[in-house]
């Protein structure tokens, strides 16, 4: 399967950001595109990610006759700040509310990385609200595969320390090291993080928040889950990191009946290559039934 590729011209009207209550008193900030009739789509982001790395697929999409919203997970972008609420059931009521809140059901759920292990958490808790399940570099994530025991996955994955350096100094790394990426794509990559009063850079995600999130994935069994997945599934892998990444792509394939698509880029590559992401999720939902 290739993606076709949409019309290069996106809506006049730009996202509209709302604050969107869930279950604790946390307020989740969203970005909704209203595009027309189509599938809505509900657009999920990474660890230590946040909404606006969906920017540009979400113009597109909405473009192309779609309602679409991208959420800002507990925790991160401009999200409420909580320390509690980071395992997979609390976090799969938080999409279900920002579905009921913000768009007609069911609605194709899309997530990236570990928010590709969130929707299909919550498409097989709800399965009333999801129509499609489309999983870009992420959703098949093991952790126990690669790591024997916590312990040793806490190491290995704990984020990196930004201290002493500045919010400019990170937007020079970022440039450097995205310089493949279109300029609102770095843009978005510094939201992950915020400035402290003395200037300093500070990632918005706590990093114990980080951890709750890590150690539970690490516990967490995707092919288990998948498995009792009624939805359509596409996987969007990037082709990197060599034959155990295959491996475990092909072995949840295999469990839940996903269509696998193999894309050359970044991890990120929904912010990287929007196009091709859009057009791969156009093509799905309105193909897929």
């Amino acid at each position: 399967m290739t993606p076709s590729t949409p019309d290069d011209r996106l809506p006049s009207e730009p996202a509209t950001s709302v604050l969107v209550p869930v279950a604790g008193g946390v307020q989740l900030r969203c970005l909704v595109w209203r595009g027309g009739d189509g599938a809505p789509l509900l657009l999920v982001h990474g660890l230590a990610s946040n909404s606006r790395l969906w920017d540009e697929v979400g113009a597109i999409v909405a473009g192309g006759g779609h309602d679409a919203v991208a959420v800002d997970q507990r925790g991160h972008g401009e999200s409420t700040q909580t320390d509690f609420g980071y395992d997979f059931a609390t976090l799969g009521a938080d999409l279900a509310a920002v579905i009921d809140q913000t768009l007609r059901s069911p609605v194709a759920v899309v997530g990236q990385s570990w928010g590709g292990n969130v929707v299909l958490e919550l498409a097989a808790v709800r399965p009333d609200l999801v129509s499609h399940i489309a999983l870009v570099d992420g959703g098949f994530l093991r952790l126990a595969d690669d790591f024997a025991s916590w312990g040793v996955a806490a190491e290995a994955l704990a984020p990196p320390s930004f201290a002493g350096l500045s919010l400019e100094e990170l937007a020079a790394m970022a440039g450097s090291r995205l310089h493949d990426f279109p300029s609102s794509a770095v843009e978005a990559h510094l939201a992950n993080f915020e400035a402290t009063e003395d200037g300093a850079a500070r990632a918005r995600l706590r990093r114990e928040n980080h951890m709750a999130i890590l150690r539970n994935l690490w516990q967490h069994d995707p092919d288990v889950i998948g498995a009792v997945v009624r939805a359509p599934i596409l996987v969007l892998a990037v082709d990197q990191d060599g034959k155990a990444k295959r491996r475990r792509v092909d072995a949840f394939s295999a469990a839940t009946n996903a269509e696998v698509m193999w894309l050359n880029g970044h991890h990120d590559i929904h912010a990287q290559q929007p196009q091709v992401v859009a057009g791969a999720l156009l093509d799905f939902v309105r193909v897929v039934k």
